[in-house]
This record gives structure tokens, C-alpha cells and sequence, in this order.
């Protein structure tokens, strides 16, 4: 697996919420859903999307827009429209207090309010993620607060949302699936536009996989976390010398490759805890962990709570703030204690907004 394929893999849409929105001006939308991860598009008429804190952007029909949860932002036809309808936790719309889900629905996965002299209404597709992963995190954490790929920049992901957009009012069987997966590949084309701007603010450490000597390296600790890795047996594998590799490893990467490792292992097995069928001890082997014990005392060290208790929060929904900034700070390897040092996934400010030129 590569560095890449790893970290896109945490961003899979199961089950997300998406909406075909139909509205006349003017409008704006209040939104604290405190998702992990949003994707709006407009497909007639345009939109200012406005993040709490930030410049507002404006967004044209066919650019794509990525918002990083779980900060609150607005979307208006205009950016002094005041806001009139909020979008809060579970995707519920209210005005005043009171639900609008039935008075402002208009089919499937669609709903709106539109004027009857309104020829042309803006129309804005949105999909939104209702769970984060522990290793999507390490990405997702580094994220702008809004991301915007302009359309023309990629022809496929014009067409996929126009497919989306066709989608997206159908109910045929397997129907969440296909929308899920038409989703992910959307959220991903976004992501790897931003990561391949040679302007970017992508850091250090994803940027590494190009490395001829580090990409093979995490190549190599991310397909196998559970094998007893050492910084010499990594540096045999990838043919240089072990102080060479720990050299460039840690200048690229932001932290040894040990540190990293640890690091990696927990994001694995806080992912793996998710599963109901996997007991503690199953998770501790398959990430390098000797055993139930070993893995609940690293796990409680660095995120303040047992695998136990992470299980039973991301049942509910709410591991994701709990471990907040976990990923990337100080872990226990398995085979005793590793100085991390200084983390540039701990210690990178993501930026507040970041506009993708056009191809």
C-alpha cells in the first residue's frame, strides 16, 4: 500500500448523507453539523461559501468544494444574506426552533424553497461524511478549513458530477452504495489536486512517498505494522544504512521512523476497534502489539482512554472528538518506549482556506 492509498483509504463514505438542494434567492444556509468532512458542488447558480473566521469564496457551478469539519460555516447566494435556516448534528434542518424536513421536502434526496416566478433556482448538490477514521485523521487533520477545486481542472470528475447529479433522486436498490462510492472517488480527485499543487500546503510527510528511500519505507511499515520493525531491518529492506535512512526519514517525514510506526500502529487499531468481532487482543497481534495489556496501556497513554472505551465512543458517534489530535503525537511501538521528538503532524497549522488553480 502506498503512503497515499493509506491515508485517502480513512475518507470512505458509509452511508453518508447527501442532498439535492433547490432554493430561490435569496438564501443562506447555517451549518454546525460538526461533520468530519463536507463536499458541496453547485449545479445551477452559484454560492458564497463562508467558513467562521475566514474570507468568504465563492463557488461556480461544477467546482468542487471540500469543508473540513467540525468547525461551523454558512452557504448563501450572497454573502451579507443572513442565514435563516440551521443544519445541525444527525443532518436536522430547523427555522426557529422547528423542523422543516417535511414542509421543505421535494423528492428523493431533495429539498428546497423556491418561488413560483422563479424560472431558475439555484440548485447545490452536498454530501457529507457521518463518521471520521482514525488514519483518514492524519490527512484530514492537515486539511484547509475549505478547499476548492475549480471546474475544467479534471474532465472525469466533471462527469462524475454530472453522474452524481443524476444519481442523487434516484431510489433503486444498492442505491447508498453507488453514491458512496461516486463520493469517495470525488472527495479523493480533490485531494490529490491539492497534494500534486506545487504551491500547496501539503506537509513534509505526504509529500514523502515520492521519496526513492523513505516512500518504500512507509510503503513497507504501513502493509505490515505487526512485524517487529527496527530502524536497521527497514534500512536493509530499502538498501541504504540504517543512520542514513533514520536521517532522511526524520527530515522528510517530520519524525523518526519508529515514532511514526507507533503512531501508525494506534491509528490502525483504533480503526480495527471499530469492529464489534475483533476482541482487544485480536487487534493488538495485527498491529505489533504482544498482547491486550501491552496495546490498552499504549493506547491509554496517548489518547486518555482504553480500546474499551474508544469501542463503545465510536459506537456512538463520538470517538472522533475525543481523540481529536491524537494521531501523530508520542505512541509506544509495541517493543517498549519511543521518543517521538518534534512532529510535524503535531505542530503544522492547516490553513484557513485554499483555492486550486485551474488546469
Amino acid at each position: 500500500m502506498d503512503t497515499l492509498t493509506g491515508l485517502l483509504d480513512g475518507p470512505k463514505a458509509r452511508g453518508a448523507f447527501l442532498l439535492r438542494s433547490v432554493l430561490s434567492t435569496p438564501w443562506a444556509l447555517r451549518i454546525e453539523d460538526r461533520a468530519p468532512l463536507s463536499l458541496i458542488t453547485m449545479l445551477d447558480g452559484a454560492a458564497w461559501i463562508l467558513p467562521d473566521g475566514a474570507e468568504p469564496v465563492l463557488v461556480r457551478p461544477g467546482d468542487l468544494a471540500l469543508l473540513r469539519g467540525p468547525e461551523a460555516y454558512t452557504v448563501a447566494d450572497h454573502p451579507r444574506s443572513e442565514p435563516d435556516i440551521l443544519i445541525g448534528p444527525g443532518q436536522i434542518c430547523s427555522r426557529d426552533g422547528a423542523s422543516v424536513a417535511t414542509s421543505m421536502a421535494m423528492g428523493v434526496r431533495t429539498w428546497g424553497e423556491t418561488r413560483p416566478d422563479d424560472e431558475r433556482p439555484s440548485v447545490m448538490l452536498s454530501g457529507t461524511y457521518l463518521a471520521d477514521h482514525e488514519i483518514g485523521r492524519r490527512l484530514l487533520g492537515h486539511l484547509p478549513t475549505l478547499l476548492v477545486r475549480p471546474a475544467g481542472v479534471d474532465t472525469t470528475e466533471d462527469t462524475l458530477v454530472r453522474l452524481l447529479a443524476t444519481e442523487v433522486t434516484r431510489a433503486e436498490p444498492g442505491q447508498e452504495v453507488v453514491l458512496d462510492r461516486l463520493l469517495d472517488l470525488l472527495v479523493v480527485g480533490v485531494l490529490r489536486s491539492w497534494l500534486a499543487a506545487p504551491d500547496g500546503e501539503a506537509p513534509g510527510w505526504l509529500r514523502a512517498q515520492a521519496d526513492e528511500v523513505v516512500g518504500p519505507a512507509l510503503r513497507l511499515l504501513h502493509d505490515d505494522p505487526a512485524r517487529p520493525w527496527t530502524v536497521a531491518a527497514l534500512a536493509t529492506e530499502v538498501g541504504v544504512s540504517r543512520a542514513g535512512l533514520a536521517r532522511r526519514f526524520t527530515a522528510l517525514v517530520g519524525e523518526p521512523p519508529m515514532a511514526y510506526l507507533a503512531n501508525w500502529r494506534l491509528a490502525v487499531a483504533a480503526d480495527l476497534l471499530r469492529d464489534p468481532g475483533l476482541t482487544v487482543a485480536a487487534v493488538a497481534r495485527r498491529v505489533g502489539y504482544g498482547d491486550a495489556f501491552a496495546l490498552s496501556t499504549a493506547f491509554k497513554r496517548v489518547r486518555g482512554l482504553t480500546p474499551q472505551e474508544h469501542r463503545r465512543l465510536a459506537a456512538s458517534g463520538e470517538a472522533g472528538e475525543v481523540a481529536g489530535g491524537a494521531v501523530g503525537e508520542a505512541a509506544d511501538g509495541g517493543a517498549g518506549d519511543v521518543p517521538a521528538g518534534p512532529s510535524a503532524a503535531r505542530s503544522a497549522v492547516p490553513p484557513t482556506t485554499v483555492v486550486l488553480a485551474a488546469g
